[in-house]
């Protein structure tokens, strides 16, 4: 047997997939991405499609993902202290490229499914890139206010 269902955290028990009758093998399993992978290419995909539309918008630009703002970030000035951020950025400065870090918790807690994580993700970069560089949201994405 090849994989097995996990019960209740005790290991693998059953086979996930019968054995095809035409090929004699088990059916593959097409595994869901995680939680955070999912995440991540929700936020590779926005950046992809920034390029396409802008590509001066996110050029120069380093952009990261964190789990939850730091303290770190609260006290650089990177997020206002009486809210939960979606995202910080801070703008480039001597020898330092111009940062944009998105808050995957956050995001996830405002979103009601993954429909709505990947809108939201591309939302936040849009906005937050708009502020790093001085242009409209429609600059950077022709289609912004059409989606939201």
């Amino acid at each position: 047997m090849v994989s097995r269902r996990d019960r209740h955290g005790h290991g693998l028990r059953g086979p996930l997939s019968l054995r095809s009758k035409l090929t004699s093998r088990p059916a593959p399993v097409r595994l869901l991405p995680s939680r955070r992978d999912y995440f991540r290419e929700c936020v590779e995909d926005s950046a992809d499609r920034i390029t396409r539309s802008c590509p001066d918008a996110i050029r120069g630009v380093d952009i990261g993902v964190e789990a939850v703002p730091s303290p770190a970030a609260m006290w650089q000035g990177m997020v206002d202290h009486d809210s939960i951020p979606l995202a910080g950025a801070v703008n480039a400065g001597a020898g330092e490229p111009a940062r944009l870090v998105l808050y995957e918790r956050p995001i996830e807690r405002r979103a009601l499914d993954q429909d709505d994580l990947a809108a939201l993700v591309h939302h936040t970069m849009v906005e937050q890139l708009a502020s790093l560089t001085g242009r409209s949201t429609v600059d950077i994405d022709p289609h912004f206010e059409d989606e939201w």
